[in-house]
């Protein structure tokens, strides 16, 4: 075997974490592809040689690679940090089952929103550590932190995290009773039925949203309203980062992506994607009986 073709297999071992890593630093498929593509072009340019522990070694290229990102990412925004809508993964038969679990395992879009909240330090700290039990003696150089301020990042993104994140019924049969009610009660018109399937705290989160207009709408009568006015006619339920979303295509055509969090029996956020660079991206399945 070549030298590089044996580089490329130890590298593909690794992609599908490294992928899971970026994606849950990013939010972005896109970028995360790309943040694991650049680790490959250093790899390929340095080589293995005296990398004890590969996995390891990628991991750290990535996440450096990620922390830039959101750095930048911070710099350049003029919407509050809350305001923008992660990239989802919405499954599909063309996917790779493995990896599609990977990326999907307690990574649901609420979560995702919360992480993006976090200063990009915390973030990584937070991901690193807590969702892939990378040691705060690896952590700290990759933040430029001593392990125990590393420690302290992390402590105050899960926090952060726990504050915030509702969490949701793991049931998907339970969860498509809820979304299916909201697209009958959306369908009909039917004001109070939606009340009746939306947490009275519920959050509307929209991506890419006309210049000036609101992207975040919160309480049930708010939500509703918006709902009743959207009609759902061309909804159908999808699975949307490992749980029960909706996929609207009119005509066949995709115009949005919805992305629900549901816990106790009700909707608790609802997260709406319709940039369609970040829609053609998706492999999408819609659910049938």
């Amino acid at each position: 075997m070549q030298d590089g073709d044996w580089l490329a297999e130890r590298f593909e071992a690794h992609r599908t974490h490294l992928r899971g890593v970026a994606y849950r630093m990013l939010g972005s498929l896109s970028e995360a592809d790309d943040a694991v593509q650049e680790a490959w072009l250093r790899l390929s340019r340095s080589g293995a040689g005296g990398v004890e522990n590969l996995g390891g070694w990628l991991t750290t290229v990535v996440a450096r690679v990620c922390l830039d990102l959101l750095r930048s990412r911070k710099a350049r925004r003029e919407e509050p940090m809350g305001a923008q809508v992660p990239e989802p993964i919405a499954s599909g038969a063309g996917g790779d089952p493995e990896q599609e679990l990977l990326l999907a395992d307690s990574v649901g879009l609420a979560l995702l929103v919360v992480l993006d909240t976090l200063a990009p330090a915390e973030r990584l700290a937070f991901v690193l550590h807590d969702m892939f039990a990378v040691p705060f003696d690896d952590i700290a150089p990759i933040v430029g932190r001593s392990p125990t301020a590393a420690r302290q990042l992390a402590s105050r993104a899960r926090r952060r995290v726990q504050g915030s994140a509702a969490v949701p019924d793991p049931d998907l049969a339970r969860q498509r009773e809820v979304v299916e009610a909201f697209l009958a009660a959306s369908r009909a018109g039917d004001f109070d039925a939606l009340l009746a399937v939306l947490d009275p705290d519920v959050v509307l989160r929209m991506g890419r949203v006309a210049s000036g207009a609101a992207t975040e709408f919160r309480g049930a009568a708010v939500v509703a309203k918006r709902a009743v006015k959207g009609g759902a006619r061309a909804a159908q339920p999808a699975l949307v980062n490992g749980a029960v979303g909706v996929v609207v295509a009119p005509r066949g055509r995709l115009m949005m992506v919805l992305g629900f969090t549901i816990a106790g029996g009700r909707i608790v956020a609802i997260d709406a994607i319709s940039d369609p660079e970040r829609l053609r991206q998706l492999d999408l399945a819609v659910l049938v009986d």
